[in-house]
């Protein structure tokens, strides 16, 4: 067997064989650093007060990381490099900047209160990321375990652009309740709903390449307009209804008697030779 880094040229009385240069590809990882920048640039926005890009950074973010593994299965340039690029980048634009948008902009305002509520948010990204890039068996590619970090990160920031949009601060109250603990709420149960094993629906099943009814097209056409009338509530309340769509999920499979767990995970130890070199 052949790691792929060679291959055998068969002749009439030789063996050629041929070397190929190991690389990485450019078109998926373009995707992924610009992902990443997404994420960056947010923490960048944050620190200078300029909460609203802040929030769009995260979101532009998220389309780019939903568009890396598409564009690698369609021009076939899937690679181990690219899936742990995707990991990291992943960490960083909704796992540590998320947690710090939120703290800059309200937590800090609650103290010890404030950094905990960050810290497990980042520390709950972390770990689905860990716990994802080790799932052995998927036994239903309909739906993840927990919510995905994506959708974590837009209940937090999307709330924050939603309350900015609106022009109320972090140290405001909003009906009575201060903002800074509306977020306290949001990054605890976003964080938290990350490492349940909470079914989400993937939407894996949809297929780009199949033929839709005319119709389909109508109703995206119509979702388009219906965001662009006010991004930041629509967004926000997509988002509000998908972090609680698992749960409804999970009460309808286990009332029905259906395995709630839909990913199993690996708890072998890795092989650590060569690993610290």
């Amino acid at each position: 067997m052949h790691d792929g880094s060679e291959s055998k040229v068969a002749g009439a009385d030789a063996v050629v064989i041929v070397k190929r240069r190991k690389g990485i590809y450019v078109l998926p990882n373009l995707f992924t650093l610009a992902a990443l920048f997404g994420g960056f640039y947010g923490i960048v926005m944050a620190m200078n007060g300029r909460y609203e890009l802040a929030c769009v950074g995260i979101f532009f973010a998220m389309v780019l990381d939903s568009l890396d593994g598409r564009v690698a299965r369609m021009t076939n340039t899937q690679s181990a490099f690219g899936e742990q690029m995707d990991s990291l980048s992943d960490m960083v634009s909704f796992g540590a900047a998320p947690a710090l948008i939120s703290y800059i902009w309200a937590l800090k305002e609650l103290g010890r209160w404030g950094w905990i509520a960050a810290f497990v948010y980042c520390a709950c990204a972390a770990l689905r990321l860990a716990r994802f890039n080790v799932n052995t068996a998927v036994v239903d590619k309909r739906y993840f375990q927990g919510l995905p970090s994506p959708a974590a990160a837009a209940l937090v920031v999307g709330f924050i652009w939603l309350m900015t949009e609106l022009g109320f601060n972090g140290i405001e109250a909003v009906w009575g309740i201060s903002i800074a603990w509306i977020t306290f709420g949001f990054a605890l149960y976003a964080g938290l709903t990350m490492v349940t094993n909470v079914p989400f629906y993937s939407f894996k099943d949809v297929s780009m390449k199949k033929s839709v009814p005319f119709v389909v097209i109508v109703l995206i056409a119509l979702g388009i307009a219906v965001i662009n009338i006010d991004p930041p509530t629509v967004i926000f309340g997509l988002f509000v209804v998908y972090g609680l769509s698992g749960y409804v999920i999970y009460a309808v499979r286990k009332a029905r008697g259906v395995q709630t767990s839909v990913i199993s995970t690996s708890t072998d130890e890795p092989d650590e030779r060569d690993l610290h070199m």
